[in-house]
């Protein structure tokens, strides 16, 4: 039994040395905190898309969203928000808030779009809801934990958020340069004119449906970036023929520019 005991101490007294227990504790603190944060953050993520009562279904989901500044305004993807509605047949904006198979929806109208960060801004009717809060995305760094939040299959199954999470895998420019001219195209021949900012590649799953999604700290809720599944990958990966599923970030320092253009 003395020899048990012995033994047990001295493969303790190891673990403690190599930090185990650190890293055992620090996992179990850093779930808590992940699972407090996913609940307070959840009543901020909404979906977006347009109604149309005479066509069938009536609501038409195009991506997610979240909540900022007073409660009114929500930021999603620029390309998320259709250009032009059927204003004949009463099209409008929606935001989707709320959770389950009968969420609710705010009339929306856009009061800013940035098309080069693939950003727009809209506000929402009717009483305020929970608001997330930004980070300084100059801050964050290439092996760092954080997480998303958004719809990846829309409303298919009812509407509740999903969270995944992702590693910022590299701080990247926006554009791939192209092997030869055959792959360049209006689109990343006008970046390539332009000033390539970075934005981050992350090693986490996403759908376009998650498009809009906030990229935040899974500890403080402050959000980092915006998930882009369409603009950004269209310009790292046209010169591709398979593309990855690597997915990508919009900064979010872009959205304090967007929330000074309002109207």
């Amino acid at each position: 039994m003395n020899t048990r005991r012995a033994l047990l101490a001295f493969i303790t007294g190891c673990m403690k040395s190599l930090g185990i227990f650190g890293l055992m504790f620090g996992s179990s603190l850093w779930g808590s905190e992940l699972v407090k944060t996913i609940e307070q953050v959840k009543p901020s993520i909404v979906g977006i898309g347009t109604v149309q009562m005479t066509r069938s279904p009536p609501v038409n989901f195009l991506g997610t969203g979240f909540v900022l500044d007073d409660g009114l305004h929500v930021v999603t993807n620029a390309h998320v928000v259709p250009e032009v509605l059927d204003i004949a047949n009463k099209e409008s904006y929606v935001v989707i808030t709320g959770k389950g198979k009968q969420p609710e929806l705010r009339v929306a109208t856009i009061v800013a779009i940035d098309k080069d960060h693939d950003l727009a801004l809209l506000k929402i009717s009717g009483a305020a809801l929970p608001t997330m809060k930004l980070g300084d995305a100059e801050k964050v760094r290439e092996g760092q934990d954080l997480i998303f939040t958004g719809f990846p299959i829309g409303m298919v199954l009812g509407f509740y958020p999903v969270t995944h999470r992702a590693m910022v895998s590299s701080i990247t420019p926006i554009i791939l340069p192209a092997h030869n001219s055959r792959q360049l195209n209006a689109k990343m021949i006008g970046q390539l004119q332009k000033s390539a900012y970075a934005v981050f590649q992350l090693d986490g799953t996403a759908y376009p449906g998650s498009s809009g999604s906030p990229l935040y700290d899974p500890e403080t809720g402050l959000v980092y970036g915006v998930i882009n599944m369409v603009f950004v990958k269209g310009k790292k990966e046209a010169a591709l023929s398979n593309p990855s599923g690597i997915t990508y970030a919009i900064p979010g320092n872009y959205i304090r520019e967007l929330l000074q253009q309002r109207k």
